[in-house]
């Protein structure tokens, strides 16, 4: 009996403590700890993982893209510095000279977060340097390459080209579908209705356009050349949101593959990638002023060109020249060059 209520009065063991509740709370604690800090510095990290895995790549690509512009050094600039660049858009067609569709003189002022882009319209007629002649600036590209054309546009603007970039539009398709599409304010269809230039159509209203769609954006001719020239100021402005989307960083390689031979510059590798790393830390995208020269149609012995207004070269001289200036507190903003900002398609053919 006695065993009997012992028995009864025994407590029962107590059950060993889980070991793995204390671990377990302090990993899930780091993780939350870790998502905050990875949320709070994401840009940080994923520069990091750029650095990382991607740096080596993306120098070796850029490398195989550089190509001095003749004779003409580039200058040594800090990438914080205020430094101008010449954007060339080479459409070469068949039967056609590799002239530079699109000539874009911009001014990237990297500790104000602002990039001025001023259009050039490719029928402007001015001296051509290194030819002693005056006809179309887009004929500079055609006949000394960067060279020529970077010279012919510092003696138009008065004001220095530091840099070219040059990127023929065969490779503009395959770069846009790299990075998912572009948004492209289009109201309207684009079609391109005259037997002379080839067949191109461009739905009007969709969120997003493939490369294909937007390079008939670009392409397209029979409208105003103000028109063209502001559709590819959008254009860049459009890609370059695209590109600077965290989802796009992990792809920058493969762009630059993609481009290839298609893309010159006079930049170096490590100048482009330490300038594309401050103006992805900043807090948001670059501010964009666009500007377009004036000027006014004119024949000449049957030929179609654009007289440049020279009242607007001299404002767009002193406005440059306030942009390049680093000590500038109160930079000469462009005046607006139409007043939606965006171009339209109308059915009016080009005099091209």
């Amino acid at each position: 009996m006695e065993n009997s209520a012992a028995h009864l009065t025994r407590r029962k063991p107590k059950k060993p403590k889980k070991k793995w509740k204390k671990p377990l709370i302090i990993i899930l604690s780091l993780l939350i700890v870790l998502g905050g800090i990875g949320f709070i510095y994401q840009k940080q990290l994923v520069v990091l993982a750029f650095n990382l895995f991607a740096s080596g790549t993306v120098k070796e690509a850029l490398d195989d893209s550089f190509k001095p512009a003749g004779d003409k050094d580039a200058p040594v600039v800090q990438h914080t510095d205020p430094f101008s660049l010449l954007l060339l858009g080479i459409d070469q067609r068949d039967n056609e000279p590799s002239r530079s569709d699109t000539i874009i003189y911009s001014v990237v002022r990297p500790e104000d977060n602002k990039v001025l882009l001023l259009s050039i319209p490719r029928d402007s007629y001015t001296e051509i340097v290194g030819r002693d002649v005056k006809s179309k600036i887009n004929s500079a590209y055609a006949h000394g390459e960067a060279k020529m054309a970077m010279d012919t546009v510092e003696k138009l603007l008065e004001n220095k080209v530091d840099f070219y970039a040059a990127i023929n539009f065969h490779g503009l398709k395959d770069i846009v579908d790299a990075v998912g599409g572009v948004e492209l304010p289009i109201k309207k269809n684009i079609e391109n209705k005259l037997k002379i230039h080839e067949k191109l159509f461009v739905e009007a209203n969709k969120p997003i356009y493939n490369g294909e769609e937007a390079l008939g954006y670009v392409r397209y001719r029979e409208d105003s050349d103000f028109n063209r020239t502001m559709r590819h100021r959008i254009f860049l402005s459009s890609f370059m949101n695209r590109a600077l989307e965290v989802k796009n960083l992990t792809k920058i390689p493969d762009i630059i593959k993609i481009a290839g031979s298609n893309f010159t510059t006079n930049m170096k590798s490590d100048f482009i990638v330490n300038f594309a790393e401050s103006l992805y830390m900043k807090d948001s995208i670059p501010t964009i002023s666009n500007y377009m020269l004036k000027g006014d149609g004119k024949m000449r012995s049957g030929t179609w060109y654009y007289d440049l207004s020279e009242d607007d070269l001299k404002y767009v001289r002193g406005m440059i020249a306030s942009w390049l200036d680093p000590n500038t507190t109160q930079l000469i903003e462009p005046e607006s060059t139409d007043e939606s900002g965006k171009a339209d398609t109308s059915d009016t053919a080009d005099k091209s």
